[in-house]
């Protein structure tokens, strides 16, 4: 992908400042959703190889709960919400003021995985939104697929049906926490996006980035 050698600060900068777009537009719906101020904010964007995300992610066996979907239109690739166990359970903690709860263990309730399933059509719906608003791109997502179990597994299936995945994913790491809280006690994720072979130059090259370094 000849295009990255020319990808510098000011392009993450860019990225950053979309996903903060998006961030600010997710809190505004996951305050209306909890019934209560919440802050989120998108600490630091990178571009990763496609082993990095896996490392990210504490490596293919580490357990987690992913929110993954497919996004559509003129960038199509994969998108992965990626949360530890412990992250997860705390959002959920918040959502049902159940401070007792945890995902530890299957069977996993009902709500729980409806609550994951909304955090993800919110995170997803707020950042494609952002993302097509500045690039002038059309990004629409699928419905979300929840699933807890181990990295690797996670990504295999979620991509299983792909023939070719791209070496690189867009990670935006999130934090989002009540407005009284800690900041130590946000809700930490990642957010990856993987867009297919083709689509990672388009993008690039809305925000500017080509291969010839103009």
């Amino acid at each position: 992908m000849s295009f990255l050698k020319n990808f510098n600060a000011t392009h993450l900068d860019i990225l950053k400042e979309v996903g903060n777009i998006g961030a600010g537009h997710a809190a505004t719906a996951l305050s209306k959703l909890l019934n209560k101020k919440i802050d989120m904010k998108v600490p630091d964007v990178k571009v990763v190889s496609f082993n990095e995300m896996m490392d990210l992610v504490g490596g293919t066996d580490s357990v987690v709960a992913s929110v993954f979907l497919r996004v559509e239109g003129d960038v199509p690739g994969s998108m992965f919400y990626i949360l530890s166990i412990e992250q997860a359970s705390r959002f959920v903690q918040q959502l049902t003021n159940d401070p007792t709860f945890s995902l530890e263990n299957p069977p996993y309730p009902e709500i729980a995985l409806s609550a994951l399933q909304e955090l993800g059509n919110i995170l997803s719906g707020s950042y494609l939104s952002s993302f097509s608003d500045f690039t002038n791109l059309n990004m629409y997502p699928s419905v979300p697929a929840i699933s807890i179990d181990m990295v690797g597994a996670i990504i295999s299936f979620g991509l299983m049906e792909l023939s070719t995945v791209g070496d690189y994913a867009i990670l935006i790491n999130t934090a989002l926490h009540e407005e009284d809280q800690s900041v130590l006690d946000s809700v930490k994720g990642h957010f990856f996006f993987l867009p297919d072979p083709e689509s990672f130059s388009i993008i690039f090259r809305a925000l500017g980035v080509t291969d010839d370094g103009q």
